[in-house]
């Protein structure tokens, strides 16, 4: 047990799950966007996991550009518990 309680939807998990195989990419803005694979991301997930502080950006850049989405410790912990291990 992890101690990480959180109730995230299937759309939630799986972006985590992709952000975690990196293979998301955040921008930078007042309101987060993230892209996996090239496309577009659900906003309101998008800004439920970055507002949760499951996933944030690998470089603090200006407003407007892209890094690397990362999954935080806290991410890592609520895929955990969901039952998916990366390894």
């Amino acid at each position: 047990m992890t101690g990480f309680r959180c109730e995230l939807s299937r759309r939630e998990l799986a972006i985590l799950r992709a952000v975690a195989a990196g293979r998301g990419v955040l921008f930078a803005g007042c309101e987060p966007a993230l892209t996996i694979d090239g496309c577009w991301c659900d906003h309101v997930a998008v800004h439920n996991l970055v507002g949760a502080g499951l996933i944030e950006s690998e470089l603090r850049l200006a407003y407007g550009l892209a890094s690397p989405a990362a999954i935080t410790e806290t991410g890592e912990a609520a895929l955990l518990e969901a039952g998916w291990n990366a390894g």
